[in-house]
């Protein structure tokens, strides 16, 4: 009597196929717009911490690390377009840009506190 109560257990664990993988939606990337306005501030930033390093010597690290702002936003935008890329890669590498937008604005305003006109 067991083994019936054992069989018709297991007739009721049919494998069931599959879940479908979820669905993917394409990653949301920052608009052209707003990456431009991202790099033209970071050149900004750039272009005035390297002019005033010329004649401030405390600015001229900043001025050399100041470079990696730029590429930091270009690479944030590649991954956010890039078709393999995850939608959850797509969305921090876009915060990621808005970030890096938003310390090259913050230090292109200090430049006057420091010396720099």
């Amino acid at each position: 009597m067991k083994w019936l109560v054992v069989l018709a257990m297991c007739a009721g664990c049919k494998n069931q196929p599959d879940a479908p993988p979820p669905e993917t939606r394409a990653p949301e990337a920052l608009p052209a717009s707003e990456v431009q306005r991202g790099l033209d501030a970071c050149h900004a930033y750039v272009d005035k911490v390297c002019r005033c390093a010329e004649t401030v010597p405390a600015m001229k690290q900043r001025c050399s690390l100041s470079h990696a702002l730029v590429d930091a936003i270009q690479v944030g935008a590649e991954v956010a377009t890039n078709p393999d890329s995850t939608r959850r890669d797509a969305v921090q590498s876009n915060a990621s840009v808005r970030s890096v937008v938003k310390e090259c604005i913050e230090q292109l305003a200090r430049l006057p506190g420091d010396g720099c006109p």
